[in-house]
């Protein structure tokens, strides 16, 4: 087989590279080792930026989430009591919009499907080779027969246990790591959401968060010890756990019920550099994970996507290889300004194991300088919405 650009993974990031290239009549092939209905079931993150909506909408596939979607001016910051909101949009003249990632993969799936494109699920041992030459070309096995494509680009959109960063070179590839000493532990429940915005509480008994998927969905964090289990907290101990740290005000709309999900994820900082090698070039989780404190990964696959769909689309139709050369730089260059948000956001909101009465004053008054100016506010609105491409 022989295509242009091979993407593994069928994700939102390899399904939203393999459609802007789609529509640019550049020719793709997207190969997930799993089936589709497995990757719709992974519950994921929904925050989108503003670049990530407009992405969205010129890959096509924005209507349902401009229907359905639920658009944010602002954020709650709840700590010493009480509520206080930062206005994003009057800071910024941006705003985000709630919409899961889940929807997102469907709509583009979707997509796919209508125009015709080739998926290939369930293909096992997926390995590129001869990524350093101008041959490159992907192998994998489906149904007990072993494949290949020839093609000039691999995207390894595969995520952080995917073959594409596990292929570079490991005499160039630099990683660099920071594991958090705690972890969140989440629900989705159908109830209306506490409040019509997010809430992100400091408290003593530590971190809290109010989210959302939709007007009756609603997603809850607690900041718990990473050597917790899921079968120590029962939804009554949840709900009681999430209303201590809140604020009375958010407190009393907090409405309960069952949880349909429910489960415990450590937080880290990862990033690998370089993003590319040769031609082939690391996408979203593949290359970088942040804490979802900052509300960044999917946001940060986004903005990957739209580098290399650039650099892809200058070769193909403006034949120069210059966006393909500043891929990696550009990517990392905007990966890291994300990566330091996320880690500022979860050290300012959570309570670590080691932090003494100093440290605890510190994170008190940066919050409260952080409410009380307007430079502050308008820095952490111009992070959360989603710095430039």
């Amino acid at each position: 087989m022989r295509t242009q650009v091979v993407i593994i993974g069928s994700g939102p990031s390899g399904l939203l590279l393999g459609q802007l290239l789609a529509n640019s009549g550049i020719d793709n092939v997207i190969l997930e080792r799993v089936d589709r209905d497995y990757v719709l079931g992974r519950v994921r993150a929904g925050v989108l930026e503003q670049g990530m909506v407009d992405l969205l909408d010129e890959a096509g596939v924005g209507a349902r989430m401009h229907a359905e979607g639920l658009p944010h001016e602002g954020i709650s910051l709840a700590f010493d009591n009480r509520l206080h909101r930062i206005d994003l949009t009057a800071l910024t003249g941006k705003r985000v919009m709630v919409y899961g990632q889940t929807e997102v993969t469907h709509d583009l799936m979707d997509k796919r499907e209508a125009s015709g494109l080739t998926t290939i699920y369930e293909a096992k041992n997926v390995q590129p080779h001869d990524f350093d030459t101008t041959s490159p070309y992907v192998t994998y096995e489906k149904d007990g027969v072993t494949h290949r494509i020839d093609c000039d680009f691999i995207a390894g959109c595969d995520g952080f246990h995917g073959v594409s960063r596990k292929s570079a070179p490991q005499d160039v590839i630099k990683t660099y790591e920071r594991a958090y000493p705690f972890g969140w532990l989440g629900i989705l429940a159908e109830v209306p959401p506490a409040d019509h915005e997010l809430i992100y509480a400091n408290h003593p008994r530590g971190f809290a968060l109010c989210s959302m998927r939709s007007e009756h969905r609603s997603r809850y964090y607690v900041q718990c010890p990473l050597d917790d289990k899921i079968e120590d907290w029962s939804d009554d101990r949840f709900w009681d756990e999430l209303r201590r740290r809140l604020p009375k005000e958010a407190a009393e709309k907090v409405i309960t019920g069952p949880s349909f999900e429910k489960s415990i994820a450590p937080l880290r900082s990862f990033v690998a550099e370089p993003m590319q090698f040769g031609r082939l070039s690391l996408v979203g989780d593949a290359a970088h994970i942040v804490p979802p404190t900052g509300a960044k990964g999917l946001n940060l696959a986004a903005s990957d996507v739209r580098y290399l769909y650039s650099g892809l689309r200058e070769y193909y139709l403006d034949k120069s290889s210059a966006g393909m050369e500043a891929y990696s730089a550009k990517a990392l260059a905007r990966v890291w300004k994300a990566v330091r948000f996320s880690w500022w956001m979860t050290t300012m909101l959570h309570r670590f194991p080691d932090t003494d009465a100093f440290g605890q004053r510190i994170q008190e008054a940066e919050l409260d300088y952080l409410v009380h100016s307007q430079v502050a506010a308008a820095s952490l609105a111009e992070n959360y919405v989603g710095l430039p491409y």
